[in-house]
C-alpha cells in the first residue's frame, strides 16, 4: 500500500496505534449508517474493523498532518455493484468534526489520481444513499456520471437506496484542474 499525500493530510496503512481515532468517529451516530453499518458500540469491535483494514490493504487512513490523528478513512475496493463485477470501487467517510473543510475533497482527489495516473485504471465507481446529500455533493464536484440506482445491500441495515456512480480516465483527465 503506497503512502499519499496531499497538503494537509497523509493517506497511508491504518496502524493498531490507529483504535482511538477510529473509535472516536466510528461510534457516531452520524458516520456508519450513512455507509450502511452501525456505530461500533466499542473499541473491541472497532478493532476487529482495524485489523481487516491492517489485513486487506484497501483502506487507507485519512491522517491529518497538523491535528497528528486519523480523521476518516478511504478505500479503493475491487467489488461488485449489483450487477457491475469486477469494477473498482472508491468509499470513504469522515469523522463529522471534519466536515465542510475540504478534507475528503483533498483525499478523494489524491485516490482520483492515483487511481487513474498512477494504477491506470480505465474507471471507477462510487455510490451514495439516496439521503446522503453531502456524499451526492462531493462526487458530482468531480463529475462522476450517474449510471444507475439500485438497491444496494448493505453491512448493517439490508436494502436501502442507491445512486451509483461512474468516472472515467478519459473525463477525469479532460476536467482536471491546474
Amino acid at each position: 500500500m503506497k503512502r499519499l499525500e496531499t497538503n494537509r493530510l497523509v493517506l497511508r496503512k491504518f496502524k493498531l496505534q490507529d483504535i482511538n481515532d477510529l473509535f472516536d468517529y466510528a461510534k457516531r451516530d452520524d458516520v456508519g449508517p450513512k455507509a450502511g453499518w452501525k456505530p461500533h458500540k466499542n473499541k473491541s469491535e472497532s478493532r476487529g474493523i482495524l485489523k481487516g483494514f491492517i489485513d486487506k490493504e484497501e483502506v487507507y487512513a485519512i491522517y491529518h498532518k497538523i491535528n497528528k490523528k486519523v480523521i476518516g478513512s478511504i478505500g479503493i475496493h475491487n467489488t461488485i455493484i449489483g450487477d457491475l463485477e469486477n469494477v473498482i470501487e472508491i468509499g470513504y467517510v469522515l469523522n463529522p468534526d471534519y466536515h465542510n473543510k475540504g478534507f475528503m475533497s483533498e483525499a478523494l482527489k489524491r485516490i482520483l489520481d492515483y487511481c487513474f495516473l498512477e494504477l491506470s485504471y480505465d474507471e471507477v465507481y462510487v455510490g451514495h444513499f439516496f439521503d446522503n446529500k453531502p456524499s451526492e455533493k462531493l462526487i458530482l464536484k468531480f463529475n462522476f456520471k450517474l449510471i444507475r440506482e439500485i438497491n444496494y445491500k448493505s453491512k448493517d441495515y439490508g436494502f436501502i437506496p442507491t445512486k451509483i456512480y461512474k468516472l472515467t480516465k478519459l473525463n477525469y483527465i479532460l476536467n482536471m484542474e491546474d
